[in-house]
């Protein structure tokens, strides 16, 4: 238990205002108010009483648990199983994937169960570790948090291995584990996988359930920005009509930059402009961001939509979901691999134009579907928050007591999470790879999103364990080591994510404790 007076100069440190005449704006760091002391909010959608779970639904799930427990294999016939379940979690298609793994996996145990096995090829027999196995076995540079790295406790519930299905663990246009692939056959793999893209987007009709099955396991570069562009509904699936939808959208978008800029210096807008101002060369990559012409793009951007949504306005956090789209948009006009210190400056203007006017409505599009996140204090943040703690109570009892006897409230480290899609937790990079599978879900911005954040946190276990002072665990929290993180991490968290949400998504009473 931490002491009053550590906890007490960490939130004086934690809160200390910067003088000067800036208005607060809530929203990035700073959650508007404590659901656990103002709980009208919650109070407003009263808990249904529920009944315990009966112990023999309970022994079911815990027994398939344990059955299934490193039964994913990273063999090729399984390749598309979870892309497959993951377009929806309807119980025919998610039970005969689970029963044809299970099968697989009695084979391969079989032919294990000799303690000294003979050598086999190393595309035979490759087993994908579970998420805590798995960074328990790379070296320190590796991975975002180095040597601290064990195999978790055996007595947490729901926290056995679990293994993960191949498909998730090769990223797109990434790389995968280099012991089990050859740098040919994964060469072959990513152009097979880009063929199947290119073929169902050169098609008149794009199959848009077809190319969410495709992406939810990555999407290759050289097609994520037209793939984005289907997927979030700003291009029609039709190919005729593509080009004068872009067009029409582009015009009047540069419409509302005639008619709306002009007033960002009016005493009614100018608090928004000048906080948009200010936090623009806070976000990150800074060698992209903080060249002038990138800097007038954002503003343009995130001042016209908040103008056009007065319900929610700009807040801190809407700032940040800007540059994966630009990003991405990018890269199909700069040479450089890495986007993040391109010179902007060489690019066309008539190109950036159209790159600025795609990043406002795709990013409106996301927006569209997670408002709430951002309207008068977070209602949407603050009970997706409450979310998280409840699930975490179920499926990491040991992890959830060890935060509460350490009084961390989620509110503190998860709404940061929520604010910014995890976009402030993992590069920048890894948040692309992530956005590929989120564009992919049903809700995968508002839904899945809670999955991906119990995984998150799960990933962390051992540490969070080992720390037993109040300061040093939620400093840990928000400063998690993830900076090293490549594609392969954030497949696992997906996967992870993905076995959360088929466990929980249709057993509410899972929830409840």
């Amino acid at each position: 238990m931490a002491s009053d007076g550590a906890r007490k100069q960490f939130w004086k440190r934690s809160n200390t205002k910067v003088p000067g005449s800036i208005q607060h704006v809530y929203g990035a760091q700073h959650p508007p108010f404590d659901p656990l002391l103002h709980g009208t909010l919650l109070k407003a959608t009263p808990k249904v009483p529920t009944t315990p779970v009966k112990a023999r639904r309970t022994s079911t799930f815990q027994e398939f648990e344990s059955n299934t427990s490193d039964a994913w294999d990273a063999s090729e016939d399984d390749d598309e199983l979870l892309a497959m379940a993951a377009e929806s979690l309807n119980t025919e298609v998610v039970m005969e994937t689970a029963n044809r793994v299970l099968r697989n996996h009695s084979q391969r145990q079989e032919r294990r169960r000799p303690p000294e096995p003979p050598a086999v090829p190393s595309g035979d027999l490759r087993l994908v570790k579970s998420v805590s196995e798995s960074h328990t076995s790379c070296p320190a540079g590796g991975m975002g948090a180095p040597s601290r790295r064990e195999s978790a406790s055996d007595t947490a519930p729901l926290q056995r291995s679990q293994s993960l299905p191949h498909s998730v663990t090769v990223a797109l246009g990434g790389t995968s584990d280099p012991s089990t692939l050859s740098s040919s056959a994964l060469s072959e793999r990513e152009a097979s996988r880009l063929d199947k893209f290119k073929q169902l987007l050169a098609g008149p009709n794009t199959d848009l359930e077809e190319l969410r099955k495709l992406s939810w396991s990555g999407i290759p570069k050289s097609v994520r920005p037209i793939t984005w562009k289907l997927l979030s509904g700003y291009l029609p699936a039709n190919v005729e009509r593509r080009p004068a939808t872009l067009q029409r959208k582009q015009k009047e978008y540069f419409a509302f930059i005639e008619h709306y800029y002009d007033s960002r210096h009016d005493d009614a807008h100018q608090d928004t402009y000048r906080q948009i101002h200010i936090d623009i060369p806070r976000m990150s990559p800074e060698a992209l961001i903080l060249q002038p012409k990138v800097t007038e793009i954002f503003e343009r951007i995130l001042f016209i939509w908040a103008i056009r949504h007065p319900a929610s306005g700009y807040v801190q956090g809407i700032n940040d979901l800007v540059t994966p789209f630009f990003v991405v948009f990018m890269c199909e006009h700069i040479e450089e691999e890495d986007v993040d210190a391109a010179d902007v400056s060489r690019v066309p203007t008539d190109v950036l134009r159209n790159v600025e006017a795609d990043t406002y409505w795709c990013m409106s599009r996301l927006l569209d579907g997670i408002q709430d996140n951002y309207t008068f204090a977070q209602p949407g943040i603050q009970m997706k928050v409450k979310m998280l703690e409840e699930l975490v109570s179920r499926i990491d009892e040991q992890v959830h007591r060890h935060l509460e006897q350490h009084e961390v409230r989620y509110l503190q480290f998860a709404f940061r999470w929520m604010n910014n899609l995890l976009m402030r937790e993992v590069p920048l990079h890894c948040t692309i790879r992530l956005w590929d599978t989120y564009q992919s879900e049903p809700e995968g911005f508002s839904h899945f999103h809670l999955y991906v954040c119990a995984a998150f946190l799960g990933r962390w276990r051992k540490e969070i364990l080992e720390e037993r002072d109040f300061q040093e665990l939620l400093l840990f929290l928000q400063n998690l080591p993830t900076a090293h993180w490549g594609d392969e991490d954030i497949s696992l968290l997906l996967a992870e994510a993905y076995r959360l949400k088929f466990a929980f998504a249709d057993a509410p009473n899972h929830y409840k404790k």
